[in-house]
């Protein structure tokens, strides 16, 4: 065990596979953290995190000097082991892949040590852990829980596809794991590229789309086709029939045996979506849900706790989510805000800090702000210099009675407020905002606004204290739901009149709010329901479709200018995009500070 001290940093890094990022503790208190591609524009972007490091450390106004450790999410030589292994088990097919692969390990991947000391000019220790124990310690570190079931699955780490384990005090032990070729992830990847979807970025576009298709498992028959790919074991231990795979040798991920098994070639992206693509979805939503299902079950016969937290990129699936606590024997869930790979920089710094420093856990993960935040004054010099057109709200109250009156009327408002959220979710830091209650709402945003799909759902957004009337969640409502990670069917006698985020199977992803988390998002909330009567509001992420969520003012604005959002509310300002013309708008000619 090392020492520890008083203000004591520690840096937490993500990168080089997707959605890399940073985050910064500061005596076992998350202070900062953020994704790369908020500050590079490029989304998922796989770069070292140099931007978010940069954003961590003038948050707290330190250099890198004051950095004690940093940690890094994975082991790379255990990593290159499996990528090897798998390389030279299937030469000569795998030869195209296998060089294309190399540049990427040689320049950067087996060099992460001397990247980060280089590029940072950092003296200190470099540590690293392996990657399901990163996530491992982003679920239960930050946890309400003080031991807790642990459970993570995603694609692939350097051999881990899923574990399981418990976690109690500061102690993390991992007792068993299922490893590649055999994944859940994978396999949700795989489909959502036959289904003609981009890989690591468009699985929840599956989940999405599989309510649109046949859930039920006696008479879809590409559950039964898929269940030919799949042995699942009733606890939940599964392998694949690797002839249907491709993934483990090549650079693209469906096979011409899978394609034939599920009667057709790969969908051409932008093509019509048939009955038949919606109901391979709900297919593989269906045997997702029975894989997780059986392993939740048998963990909880086996570790004997009722507390469970999940992380790892299937960790996402809110639709599965909002079923865990129904349909396992668990009592209490808790699931990190951001599950997936760029949640692993609080697990690694969160594990040297309580874990290998052996600091009692201080910190419980109850808002996700850690993000960049903006003064008024800075955002007031940016609206100023750039000659944009803008009034001034007097107070508060003002700024939520004429906000709510604005989406009541059915105006798309912009809400740029606090930091950043942390994740990949929009949870009223930056977030568009809008009427549920009127039909034509969800066409509105999906063409006008976010240029993406029509069949794509909305997020219902409402105070944790209205959130029973309005959803049959769990009780109590569990704080997964603060983080928009659950599905949960809407009461029949209001499906219809929030009918823009009621989905086609009569549920709905809310995100719950308590006050003390967001203030103004909260208030405003309730007074949109003393005009409509429902205190509920569409809650969606702050960006155009291919674009990460916006991070700066000026993102905000060159957003607004490019779609249809009516109106930004940006900290005590409101811009109104009428008074701002669009040809005025020049990106190059607008200072982005």
């Amino acid at each position: 065990m090392m020492a520890s001290k008083k203000n004591e940093f520690i840096l937490g890094i993500s990168c080089y596979y997707h959605d890399s990022s940073a985050a910064l503790l500061k005596d076992g208190i998350i202070v900062a953290a953020a994704q790369e591609e908020r500050f590079t524009r490029k989304k998922h972007d796989t770069s070292f995190p140099i931007n978010a490091i940069k954003y961590c450390l003038k948050s707290q106004s330190i250099s890198i000097n004051s950095i004690e450790y940093i940690g890094f999410y994975e082991k790379p030589f255990l990593k290159f082991e499996r990528v090897l292994s798998q390389h030279l088990e299937m030469f000569p097919k795998s030869f195209k892949a296998f060089v294309s692969s190399m540049p990427s390990w040689i320049n950067e991947k087996l060099r992460v040590t001397k990247t980060i000391k280089k590029k940072l000019k950092y003296k200190g220790d470099v540590l690293f852990i392996e990657h399901h124990l990163a996530h491992a310690a982003s679920a239960f570190l930050v946890s309400p829980f003080k031991e807790a079931t642990i459970f993570t699955t995603d694609g692939v780490g350097e051999w881990t596809t899923t574990t399981y384990g418990y976690g109690k005090g500061n102690d993390i032990e991992l007792m068993k794991e299922i490893k590649f070729p055999h994944s859940v992830g994978l396999l949700y990847s795989t489909i959502t590229a036959y289904l003609g979807f981009s890989v690591n970025n468009s699985e929840y576009k599956v989940m999405g789309l599989s309510p649109y298709g046949n859930m039920d498992k006696n008479t879809n028959p590409y559950y039964k086709k898929l269940k030919q790919v799949v042995d699942i074991k009733e606890d939940g231990s599964f392998r694949f029939d690797m002839k249907y795979f491709i993934y483990h040798y090549a650079d693209r991920m469906p096979s011409k045996k899978l394609c034939k098994l599920l009667d057709g070639p790969i969908r051409k992206p932008e093509s019509e979506l048939t009955q038949r693509h919606k109901d391979i979805a709900a297919a593989l939503q269906l045997i997702t849900e029975e894989i997780l299902t059986k392993i939740l079950n048998h963990i909880h016969k086996e570790i004997k706790c009722d507390n469970v937290v999940l992380a790892g990129g299937v960790a996402l699936n809110s639709v599965y989510n909002g079923k865990i606590l129904r349909n396992t024997s668990f009592k209490k869930i808790w699931i990190h805000p951001d599950a997936g790979d760029g949640g692993t920089s609080i697990g690694v710094a969160s594990y040297i800090y309580h874990t290998i420093l052996g600091n009692k856990r201080n910190y419980i993960f109850r808002d996700a702000y850690l993000g960049p935040k903006f003064s008024t004054q800075e955002i007031k010099l940016f609206l100023d210099k750039n000659k944009i057109k803008y009034s001034e709200f007097k107070s508060d109250g003002d700024l939520i009675k004429t906000t709510a009156k604005m989406i009541y009327d059915n105006y798309v408002v912009g809400w740029f407020q606090l930091g950043m959220e942390w994740g990949p979710r929009a949870l009223g830091a930056r977030s568009i905002l809008s009427n549920p209650c009127t039909s034509k709402m969800k066409e509105i945003l999906n063409q006008k606004v976010k240029h993406r799909e029509k069949f794509r759902p909305f997020a219902p957004a409402v105070c944790e204290d209205d959130a029973l009337k309005y959803f049959e969640c769990d009780i109590p409502v569990p704080e997964p739901t603060d983080f928009m990670l659950m599905v949960y069917p809407i009461k029949k006698g209001w499906q219809k009149k929030i009918p823009a985020v009621t989905h086609v199977d009569g549920s709905g992803r809310l995100q719950t709010i308590r006050r003390y988390q967001n203030s103004l998002y909260y208030d405003l909330i309730k007074e949109f329901g003393k005009l409509s009567e429902i205190p509920i509001i569409i809650n969606t992420s702050f960006n155009i479709r291919g674009e990460p969520i916006v991070c700066t003012p000026y993102d905000a604005y060159k957003c607004m200018m490019g779609t249809g959002i009516d109106y930004i509310v940006m900290d005590k300002f409101l811009i109104k995009r009428e008074d701002n013309p669009q040809d005025m708008w020049d990106s190059e000619k607008y200072a982005k500070d």
